[in-house]
């Protein structure tokens, strides 16, 4: 299989994802399951990829294996989230103005400000997964590639401990108006986010050694942008800054994003 043919197929296939889930938000009136999405719908490309593609092979294997250990943990987590949890008041803010100020109704809104926005942005991220299985080699792992899901692996678990940490803090009633800086959270504000990164930057690394490897470097670089600059510590620390009063002194002794020993104030 050709790459363009690859990544047109999987395009079709996210698309196709996506206008499901959407006419599923429609029905129930709620989108906050599209995050989870966001995770599963990696595990979906990586694993179309892996089929379309042939033969397994040690770069293909390690590829498949490192999304879908980190899209199945991620994705669970955040569906079961929002079964707890209910509506995310983001999508609920996000979504209500859009009616007020724009006068669009919910098919609308949701379409053009959540799924027509997330398809995109995943399908990009998604490309180490899709352009390092798009010409498999039979060839065993380098160093990079070894490096990778080292890195990977280790942002894999930084993630999901960190994630379990603060699920912990939440369920104590004691912990309502406080800031969580304890395990991970107290060496990195975002250990969940940065292990998320380490994740994406490990599987560019053991798709560069393959030939179309290197093209989908935009993938890394998109989520470290979403990440820190967007959609991710932005949203975060806006939000907690204004809730949480101890929060300014947290952000001074603690590191942003790359985990460091926190400073002493």
């Amino acid at each position: 299989m050709g790459l363009f043919e690859l990544l047109a197929i999987n395009a079709a296939i996210s698309i196709a994802c996506f206008v499901a889930l959407w006419l599923i938000g429609i029905a129930i009136k709620d989108v906050t399951f599209v995050d989870s999405w966001w995770a599963l719908g990696m595990v979906v490309l990586a694993l179309a990829s892996f089929i379309e593609t042939g033969p397994a092979t040690p770069h293909k294997i390690a590829l498949t294996a490192l999304c879908v250990a980190w899209g199945l943990r991620l994705g669970i987590h955040l569906l079961l989230r929002w079964r707890r949890d209910g509506p995310d008041r983001r999508y609920k803010t996000m979504l209500g103005k859009a009616e007020t100020e724009r006068h669009w109704g919910f098919a609308q809104s949701s379409l053009l400000l959540v799924f027509a926005l997330q398809a995109p942005l995943q399908f990009v991220v998604s490309l180490p997964v899709q352009l390092g299985q798009a010409a498999p080699s039979s060839a065993p792992l380098g160093l990079i590639a070894l490096a990778g899901l080292v890195i990977g692996v280790i942002g894999l678990g930084f993630e999901a401990i960190g994630d379990w940490q603060l699920m912990l803090f939440k369920r104590d009633p004691a912990n309502t108006a406080t800031v969580m800086d304890r395990g991970l959270w107290r060496y990195t504000r975002h250990p969940n986010y940065f292990g998320d990164a380490c994740v994406w930057v490990g599987l560019f690394l053991i798709a560069a050694e393959t030939r179309y490897g290197l093209w989908s470097l935009p993938g890394p670089l998109l989520i470290v942008f979403l990440l820190t600059r967007w959609s991710g510590v932005p949203t975060v620390e806006g939000r907690m800054r204004r809730r949480r009063p101890g929060y300014e002194a947290y952000v001074q002794r603690t590191s942003g994003f790359v985990p460091w020993f926190p400073k002493r104030i």
